[in-house]
C-alpha cells in the first residue's frame, strides 16, 4: 500500500484522484485549508493544513509520502491572493516535497500555458511549470482544457444563464473552439503518469472539439431551454457577466478568461489522451445541470485555495 498527498483532495479534480487512489488500496493525505467540505471518502482521507506559511510543517506533512498530486491553483486574483501568490505558494509546496523525500510529485497545469503571455493566469501556470521543472524532482506535468463532470463550472454556469434568460449573450464571433475533458479522464491520466519514472509533460483534453457557439447551443438543447443566442462585442458580454456577477455574488466571467477563450488556448494541439465524450455525459445530465448555481469565491477563497 502506497501513501499519496492531493492538494485539495475534497475539490473537483482532486476528488476524482483521491477515489481512483482509494479504490486501488492506496492511503490519501488531504492538503487543504478547507476541512469543513462535504467528505464523500467518511473518513478515508486524512486533512493536513496546507501551511504555505510554515514550510517545516508542511514539509513534514509529505513526509513518507510517495507521490504528491498537486492541483492547487486560483482561478483569478481575489482577497489578498493572486496569480503571484499561487507562483509562490506552489515552489514553496515543491521545496516541501523534495525536502520531504517524496518520490514523484503529479501536477495539474491548464492547457496552453505561456511565460511570456500577457493574461496572468497562463504566465503564472508556465512559471509553476518551470520551477517543477528545475526541481530536481521526477516529475509529470497534466494540461487540462477545461473539465466536465460532477461539478462542472464551465458548463454549469452556462446551463444556468440559459434556463434563467430569454437570451444568451455569445462573445464576439463564437467560433473560437472549445476540448472538454471529463474529471475521470484527467484522475486516470495522474495515476498513470504517477506510476512512470520518466519527466514529462502531457496536454489533457478530451475527443471532441466544438466552437463555443456549439457548445452553448447542445447544452441549451439538453437543459430544454430556448433561450435566444445572440452575438456581442466581448466587452460588452464581459460586462454583462460582471452585472450577473453582482446579483449572485460571485465572478462568472473574468476578462483573462474571455481573452483566453477567443484565442483558442481552452483546446490542445495534441491527439486527445480522454476517452469520455462531452456528448455522452451531456445526454444524461440535462435533468441537473444548470439548475442549482455554483459559486466560485464562496467555496474557494474563504482561506487560501484550495
Amino acid at each position: 500500500m502506497s501513501r499519496h498527498a492531493v492538494t485539495g483532495a475534497l475539490g473537483f479534480s482532486g476528488r476524482h484522484i483521491a477515489a481512483r487512489l482509494l479504490e486501488r488500496g492506496d492511503e490519501v493525505r488531504n492538503l487543504t485549508n478547507h476541512p469543513d467540505r462535504p467528505d464523500p471518502f467518511a473518513g478515508r482521507v486524512s486533512p493536513s493544513p496546507l501551511a504555505f506559511d510554515d514550510p517545516a510543517a508542511l514539509t513534514d506533512s509529505l513526509r513518507g509520502i510517495d507521490t504528491l498530486f498537486n492541483t492547487y491553483w486560483v482561478r483569478f486574483a481575489q482577497r489578498g491572493v493572486s496569480h503571484a501568490d499561487a507562483v509562490r505558494n506552489s515552489r514553496i509546496l515543491f521545496e516541501a516535497a523534495r525536502d520531504a523525500g517524496v518520490r514523484r510529485v503529479v501536477h495539474v497545469s491548464i492547457a496552453n500555458p505561456d511565460p511570456g503571455s500577457p493574461l496572468s493566469y497562463y504566465r503564472g501556470k508556465a512559471q509553476v511549470e518551470a520551477i517543477l521543472g528545475t526541481s530536481g524532482q521526477s516529475h509529470a506535468v497534466l494540461r487540462p482544457t477545461v473539465l466536465f463532470g460532477d461539478e462542472p463550472i464551465l458548463a454549469n454556469s452556462i446551463a444556468w444563464l440559459l434556463r434563467r434568460f430569454p437570451v444568451f449573450a455569445i462573445p464576439g464571433g463564437g467560433r473560437y473552439a472549445i476540448q472538454p475533458i471529463h474529471a475521470r479522464d484527467l484522475a486516470s491520466l495522474a495515476l498513470e503518469v504517477a506510476d512512470r519514472e520518466d519527466n514529462l509533460v502531457w496536454d489533457a483534453a478530451g475527443p471532441e472539439v466544438f466552437s463555443f457557439t456549439e457548445l452553448v447551443a447542445i447544452i441549451r438543447e439538453a437543459v430544454g431551454s430556448h433561450a435566444l443566442l445572440i452575438h456581442l462585442p466581448p466587452r460588452l458580454a464581459l460586462l454583462a457577466a460582471r452585472g450577473l456577477g453582482l446579483v449572485v455574488r460571485d465572478t462568472l466571467l473574468t476578462a483573462e478568461e474571455l481573452e483566453g477563450l477567443i484565442a483558442g488556448l481552452l483546446v490542445s494541439r495534441e491527439l486527445p489522451r480522454g476517452s469520455i465524450r462531452f456528448t455522452d455525459w451531456l445526454a444524461g445530465v440535462g435533468t441537473w445541470l444548470g439548475r442549482d448555481y455554483l459559486p466560485e469565491i464562496a467555496r474557494h477563497f474563504r482561506a487560501t485555495t484550495p
